[in-house]
């Protein structure tokens, strides 16, 4: 499949990566671009040589400029093409991008990811869907290289309030992490040890393995950067007031965030919200 892939980030470069060794013929725009595929100059050149446009960037304007900017992926799309926005971005947002693309004769799909780094590299990815059922099948192929767990949530912007919802979870619980390893330190505990044990306890959890080792050993090298995730907490937040809803914990978190990226620590992984903490209570 000729796909398209602008963003080759952190997570993009993996990712196509792994649709390079897949067999498919890859054009890029942004980023990183020494691998087997055609480098553009433009997200327009992109989408004219491609089926299928994946996006892969930071946040909300930086899909819209991707796609609508002059110079834009919308320019170079041909009817019947496919838009699938990987980013993590607004679920509002996202709506109004697949009402302008479905009105050029194109299909479009939100599908954020979660799973970090090793997730992009290894192939096994969770990837949130929204949008139709029978554009979701046709690029199924193309998830099933890219992840392990792809699931249609609903209609368009529902793969990223599912997203929105994962990052809370996740922002939460790395928050829980390192309160408790903060706690056993200051109270005379190994928190290596601590975490050890927990493992094997109701409190265990793929952010109590991954990111409480990184904790203990202060190993804070991006997975995923702070300050995206500070974003998405702001997409949660923001989505919330839209909908009268409270999420105390959530703002709270955000906060956290707040002082890291104050502090200096905005490129660190997001477990370094583990340093904010020791911080502000030393």
């Amino acid at each position: 499949m000729r796909i398209g892939f602008v963003g080759l980030g952190v997570m993009g470069r993996p990712m196509a990566d792994n649709l390079v060794a897949a067999g498919h013929e890859l054009s890029v725009y942004r980023g990183r671009t020494d691998l087997e595929a055609q480098v553009c100059a433009s997200a327009k050149e992109v989408a004219e040589r491609s089926e299928v446009v994946i996006l892969m960037v930071p946040d909300t304007p930086d899909v819209e400029a991707a796609l609508f900017a002059p110079g834009g992926a919308a320019e170079g799309l041909r009817p019947g093409s496919l838009v699938i926005d990987m980013s993590s971005i607004s679920p509002t947002a996202t709506i109004g991008f697949a009402q302008l693309i479905e009105k050029l004769g194109c299909d479009y799909l939100d599908a954020p990811v979660s799973g970090g780094e090793v997730g992009a590299r290894d192939g096994t990815l969770t990837i949130m869907v929204g949008g139709r059922a029978d554009v979701f099948e046709r690029a199924r192929p193309i998830f099933d290289v890219l992840g392990k767990n792809v699931t249609l949530i609903g209609g368009p912007g529902a793969g990223q309030t599912a997203k929105v919802a994962n990052q809370i979870i996740v922002g939460l619980t790395i928050e829980a992490v390192a309160e408790g390893l903060l706690f056993a330190e200051r109270a005379g505990a190994d928190p290596a040890v601590v975490r050890q044990a927990l493992m094997g306890g109701f409190a265990s959890s793929r952010v109590l393995e991954v990111h409480g080792e990184r904790m203990v050993n202060e190993a804070f090298e991006p997975g995923f950067r702070l300050r995206l995730h500070r974003k998405d907490l702001g997409l949660a937040v923001q989505a919330a007031a839209e909908l009268d809803l409270p999420l105390p914990n959530t703002a709270a978190t955000q906060q956290l965030m707040n002082a890291a990226i104050a502090d200096g620590d905005g490129e660190l992984d997001h477990s370094a919200l583990y340093r904010t903490l020791r911080r502000e209570q030393s």
